[in-house]
């Protein structure tokens, strides 16, 4: 004789919600430090921007005999930058057009973001 035993595998309203409840709690622990990298990120970008203009800016002043109270543009150092154009911050502010060259560029987000 054969027993005939109707068995329906599957999960459980409560095993599905336990695991729903994890996938939340992991999602409010890493979303918060996504969002503190992606800003530390545009901190490092932006401060390797100054420095690049900075660069280029006291080579222009070497090159040209400048003294460190002279002004510099963006426009006098574009050709000293990579792609003969200035760079833009990630974090969406503005570098200074205008500095000397013993000062150094700063950016409009202020902050972190000087050299």
């Amino acid at each position: 004789m054969k027993i005939s035993t109707n068995k329906q595998s599957g999960f459980t309203l409560v095993e599905i919600m336990i695991v729903v409840a994890i996938i939340g709690l992991l999602a409010a622990i890493a979303i918060p430090n996504f969002v503190k990298a992606r800003t530390t990120a545009q901190v490092n970008a932006c401060i390797a921007n100054l420095k690049q203009l900075d660069g280029a800016a006291q080579q222009w002043a070497l090159e040209n005999k400048k003294s460190g109270t002279d002004t510099v543009s963006s426009a006098l150092v574009t050709d000293y930058l990579k792609g003969n154009r200035v760079p833009t911050c990630p974090a969406g502010g503005n570098y200074n057009t205008a500095f000397t060259v013993s000062g150094a560029p700063t950016c409009t987000t202020g902050g972190a973001h000087t050299l």
